[in-house]
């Protein structure tokens, strides 16, 4: 069975850095788009970042300028990288692949394969 596995997250003051690393065993990889998806409590998940298979990269507004999501489908792992946290990027981070991509969406419905979560806090 595929699975993405994530790993990365953590505690942080505001203007601080994490990198979160989403890694998966399926040789298949570099034919997903991935993306990462987050969920604030109390509130329903949204989009934060997509690579596509041709390496295309896509942002929520909120975050362009301060994340950077990329991959290596050499050893089969997505990565988000992010700088000057806030406190309003708290929540859990999820990393998702569309494993049968058309176009990059940011539909979390698009999406066929989930991590389990990681949990991102930025303290103020």
């Amino acid at each position: 069975q595929v699975q993405l596995v994530e790993s990365g997250g953590g505690l942080v003051q505001a203007g601080g850095s994490l990198r979160l690393s989403c890694a998966t065993s399926d040789s298949a990889f570099s034919t997903y788009n991935m993306a990462w998806f987050r969920q604030a409590p109390g509130k329903e998940r949204e989009f934060v970042a997509a690579i596509g298979r041709y390496f295309g990269t896509y942002y929520a507004d909120s975050v362009k300028g301060r994340f950077a999501i990329s991959r290596d489908n050499g050893r089969n792992v997505a990565v988000l990288q992010m700088n000057n946290l806030e406190p309003e990027d708290t929540g859990i981070y999820y990393c998702a692949g569309d494993l049968n991509p058309d176009f990059v969406t940011t539909n979390s419905y698009e999406y066929d394969l989930w991590g389990q979560g990681t949990q991102v806090t930025v303290s103020s």
